[in-house]
């Protein structure tokens, strides 16, 4: 008994040890669970160069794309827990768990939670060939139109289709969703005029609002944004769809048992990150805002993603939306 005490004790000794010299020169990998060139893609490459100098090693971005998120997800709760494979995702944390009827992990204890990055706000865009000129002729039209209208979005599950589902609540109006396998389809479309109305993100509808190809009738902050080509876009809120709020966040994770002091390294050096400010001019060039609430404290983070998970729940369940 008094050797397998001893044995145990050398063991959280090493560990201990391992921690204090983390991250010791080798190179940390971000996996993220979508394709190269995305938007989620986007923001952990300029997180992965504002990492590096405060946590003192190189941090490689891993793309591992598929089912909606969770193949990612998934190998990074089953990563070794030493710090060295994190995790970058948005709002799929939070929405996996209703979306999806079967997970191989679970969000609230295969993970440590981080932090927060950042807050994407969206967009509602339509066709430019639509008459309507601002969100009330807009909102008159849908009621009158009995269910015609063509919503888009890039996929089920996808922060397009989130933003539609909480806009058709919102709203008490039905209407006709159409779902692509991506945002660039959908985009094209709305352009061309095959669908009439899309919800996305701003990193993905600046530049068609910028260059007038397509018709904005809002921003799903409460807020006005401040980003030249959006500053001029009420907000839903103030356009009479009071208290709508949508924006697609990102999050840093790592695995279930990860040291305590591996995990306050790599929170301390994303705080450091968050106030670089070349990261922080790249995220608003995206029309993102950098988290600098209490958000970037693993509890918050986590208490943050549990209300996101009650906040989507009854919209997805309500629209019998899954995804096997």
């Amino acid at each position: 008994m008094k050797k397998l005490f001893a044995l145990a004790a050398i063991a959280v000794a090493a560990t201990g040890v391992q921690a204090q010299d983390f991250p010791a020169g080798k190179p940390v990998t971000l996996v993220v669970p979508f394709a190269a060139g995305g938007p989620t893609d986007k923001v952990a490459r300029d997180l992965a160069e504002a990492l590096q100098k405060p946590l003192g090693t190189t941090v490689i971005v891993d793309n591992t794309a598929g089912a909606g998120s969770t193949i990612g997800n998934a190998k990074v709760a089953r990563a070794k827990n030493d710090g060295y494979t994190l995790l970058l995702t948005h709002v799929g944390m939070a929405t996996t768990p209703v979306l999806y009827r079967k997970l191989p992990y679970n969000y609230e204890t295969d993970f440590e939670y981080l932090g927060m990055i950042n807050d994407v706000p969206m967009t509602l865009i339509g066709k430019p060939q639509l008459e309507a000129k601002n969100f009330k002729e807009l909102r008159d039209w849908i009621s009158k139109s009995g269910g015609k209208v063509n919503l888009g979005n890039a996929g089920i599950g996808s922060a397009s289709h989130l933003c539609g589902l909480l806009f058709q609540t919102e709203l008490k109006a039905e209407m006709t969703t159409v779902p692509y396998k991506g945002t660039a389809p959908a985009i094209a479309d709305l352009m061309g005029g095959q669908i009439d109305l899309l919800c996305d993100q701003t990193t993905n509808t600046t530049s068609q609002i910028e260059a007038g190809k397509v018709k904005a009738y809002g921003v799903t902050t409460l807020k006005r944004l401040t980003t030249p080509a959006l500053k001029n876009i009420p907000t839903l809120d103030e356009s009479g769809l009071k208290g709508f709020q949508v924006t697609i966040w990102h999050g840093l994770y790592a695995p279930k048992g990860t040291p305590a002091p591996v995990l306050k390294k790599i929170n301390d050096a994303l705080k450091v990150a968050l106030k670089d400010p070349d990261f922080i001019k790249r995220e608003e060039a995206l029309g993102a805002v950098v988290i600098n609430d209490k958000r970037v404290e693993p509890a918050e983070h986590k208490k943050f993603v549990q209300s996101e998970v009650a906040r989507f729940g009854p919209v997805i369940k309500a629209a019998g939306v899954y995804a096997d």
